[in-house]
């Protein structure tokens, strides 16, 4: 693949070649390109080729004046509930922009920490069948995600104010979501928290970039550009992550930052006897293992719903907005041939995790009622999406169906079955 290619990103509309996704092909270290490259590109492709990113304008999502697909996540107005989900396509700019344009309008970013000199096994992503990895935090430098963020927040911008794109009255109001892991130590170090201070006030750097924007958007130049890229975090510890660490954290985030907090919540939730009933006796992944280790430092459901009690009381107190996220990845052993076999397990995602977090789902609403405002990402495909959106999930946010075949191409179809359903009622 292209060293534009983002992680697992690609698809048919990666970035440079057009390319299978990397479940087949390993790629290269991921190369982030200047602001005024990326913009350069973006209006001479659209000039010559109407496409962006290799993804041609007939795939572009601008939204129905007949439709109001807005959403409230955090205190925001989300111009609608489908988005990339964190996760290797919301690493570099140019995915996240490519994401906007099919539609996306809540942005979960790719997962940060502090341990950013990561070594990761190649190939590092299996999308042939339901989806596993071994890849569980980012691939650029804390400072290097900082400048993708803002970067991919100005594209979004002078895009939507360009007046090349005909978007729907309202359709431009998109949220940028942080994804913090994975220990409150590194949560608490020094670059962690210089890069939530610059997700928080990028007013330095966007003066500078501003400047290096080239000479054909001058007029764009003087955009209200927001300073504020994002002040809404979802929270994603550890497997195995102690109870008291998760609230300890995520305390540190709402007191300290003032920031929304979204905790993401584990599969394992279920229960070993119940996940495992499901997974083998119903679903039929028999050659699925969960390990016994993946359930025992977990949280339990009833410890679960005390911590989110007070964390939603704390966030009450200081005037923020709290959630939970079904879900993260579940744990398996990694019997399968595809990776290197020094990675004793692997991450399992699609279908099968998607009825797993459903379950979590409606047994979260028989015990707390709507008590918790909720938002999904686990196997959801056009199939699924209007489902979840009728069942008041927000955001619905995707990655596997996405690293697919067809990419970014398979995102245009969402928001249309979602309308199509509205239609219907």
């Amino acid at each position: 693949m292209s060293r534009w290619a983002p992680g697992c990103a690609g698809g048919e509309f990666s970035l440079g070649r057009i390319e299978r996704c990397c479940s087949v092909q390993p790629v290269s270290e991921l190369a982030p390109q200047p602001l005024n490259v990326l913009a350069r590109r973006i209006w001479r492709e659209l000039d010559r080729r109407q496409a962006i990113f290799d993804l041609p304008a007939r795939h572009f999502v601008l939204g129905s004046a007949r439709h109001d697909l807005s959403v409230a996540v955090a205190g925001h107005r989300a111009a609608a509930p489908f988005g990339p989900a964190a996760g290797p396509h919301t690493q570099l700019a140019p995915n996240i922009v490519l994401a906007w344009l099919i539609g996306g309008r809540v942005i979960e970013l790719k997962t940060v920490q502090a341990n950013d000199r990561l070594t990761l096994p190649r190939p590092c992503i299996d999308m042939q069948t339901v989806g596993y990895n071994v890849e569980w935090s980012q691939e650029l430098t804390l400072e290097q995600s900082l400048d993708e963020y803002i970067n991919a927040s100005m594209l979004i911008r002078l895009l939507a104010a360009g007046g090349r794109l005909e978007l729907a009255p309202g359709f431009d109001r998109t949220v940028f979501d942080m994804s913090l892991g994975y220990d409150l130590a590194g949560v608490r170090s020094e670059r962690v928290q210089a890069f939530v201070r610059g997700m928080l006030d990028a007013s330095v750097v966007l003066e500078r970039l501003r400047r290096e924007l080239p000479d054909e958007l001058g007029p764009l130049r003087d955009l209200d550009f927001r300073p504020r890229v994002s002040d809404t975090v979802t929270l994603s510890t550890f497997h195995g992550c102690p109870p008291a660490e998760i609230e300890a954290i995520a305390r540190h985030l709402m007191e300290t930052y003032r920031l929304s907090c979204v905790v993401k919540l584990n599969p394992t939730l279920l229960g070993a006897a119940t996940l495992r009933a499901l997974l083998h006796d119903q679903f039929g992944y028999n050659d699925l293992h969960v390990p016994d280790f993946a359930f025992d430092n977990d949280l339990a459901w009833e410890s679960a719903i005390e911590l989110l009690d007070r964390l939603q009381r704390r966030a009450a107190e200081l005037g923020l907005h709290f959630g939970v996220k079904f879900c993260n990845t579940l744990v398996v052993e990694n019997h399968r041939r595809y990776f290197p076999q020094s990675e004793r397990v692997m991450y399992l995602s699609g279908p099968p995790l998607h009825t797993l977090a459903m379950h979590l789902v409606r047994r979260l609403r028989s015990d707390c009622g709507n008590r918790y405002s909720l938002s999904f990402s686990a196997g959801i495909d056009r199939g699924n999406f209007p489902d979840a959106v009728a069942l008041g999930l927000a955001p619905v946010t995707v990655c596997t169906d996405l690293l697919r075949e067809g990419g970014y191409g398979r995102g245009a179809g969402y928001l249309e079955a979602l309308m199509r359903r509205m239609d219907e009622v």
